[in-house]
């Protein structure tokens, strides 16, 4: 297969199939150069929308070359040929955070706290540097086999300073989106950022969804309602005043990620080992 030659001509054995989309695929591979596995996410712009191509893409691209920091994840290097296929080569993940979650039915409170924390920090580092992510869902917070945080897919992600810079994309996983973006007015996207981390932090303190997205029309109507938590689930008190300032309908009252990173809750984490930037 071409690909694949391309591949190991530049020091890279495929191993194994990591996932697969309709223009994209991702491969666990070995890398003679980097002396451990690699992912390497295999983009097909033939087969892509030209939307995603011309707009979303370049987008991702540049991003990718821009940041820089230990809780996201790490791109090694940019392969384009001419076939019309790019590869972009990455670190390699133990797992991801719904599959933890999944393995679990959710995430201990204090290994989720060190986790989340890490999601902020990455999250803040974005913001403070001018870049929304737009995507934020478990599937897109990868784990090393020590539970260090690595977040990835920047499909959705732009630089933005913020309101008064207001996104109109519809972008994301509905059941990860805030009710402004649903209900397709303009938004700030840093606030839906803010509000994709509540349900993540929802998601792994219960092991299940905070609404239920089968009908997305209704969707804001039940976000508009009082948040409930499962009967057979303890979640402490100080994390569900985190996850409900983090699911404000209202986005002028959801905070900022540098409030969020103040909550008292997190700060907690501060003493554990993992280091923070930006």
């Amino acid at each position: 297969m071409y690909t694949e030659k391309v591949l190991r001509g530049m020091g890279y054995k495929m191993e194994a199939m990591l996932g697969e989309g309709s223009y994209s695929k991702v491969k666990l591979a070995h890398s003679q150069k980097h002396k451990s596995q690699v992912a390497i996410k295999v983009v097909d712009r033939k087969k892509a929308p030209h939307d995603f191509v011309h707009k979303f893409l370049p987008r991702e691209l540049a991003l990718l070359r821009t940041v820089r920091h230990e809780n996201i994840v790490r791109v090694y290097e940019f392969i384009e040929v001419c076939n019309g296929r790019l590869y972009i080569v990455m670190e390699a993940a133990a797992t991801d955070l719904l599959q933890k979650v999944q393995e679990g039915n959710g995430v201990p409170a204090d290994v989720a706290r060190a986790m989340f924390s890490q999601i902020v920090n990455a999250v803040s580092y974005l913001h403070h540097n001018g870049i929304v992510h737009r995507d934020l869902k478990c599937e897109n917070i990868l784990l090393t086999a020590d539970n260090q945080v690595r977040l990835t897919d920047f499909g959705f992600g732009r630089f933005a300073a913020g309101y008064p810079d207001l996104s109109q994309t519809y972008c994301g996983s509905a059941a990860y989106a805030p009710p402004e973006v649903l209900l397709g007015v303009p938004y700030d996207p840093r606030k839906y950022d803010v509000w994709s981390l509540g349900v993540i932090l929802y998601v792994m303190v219960t092991g299940c969804m905070p609404f239920d997205d089968s009908n997305v029309a209704a969707l804001p109507l039940i976000q508009r309602k009082a948040l409930v938590y499962p009967d057979d689930v303890a979640v402490e008190e100080s994390v569900r005043v985190i996850v409900s300032l983090l699911l404000q309908f209202s986005p002028s009252t959801r905070p900022s990620i540098k409030q969020v990173s103040e909550q008292s809750w997190l700060q907690q984490s501060r003493g554990d080992g993992i280091n923070r930037t930006g």
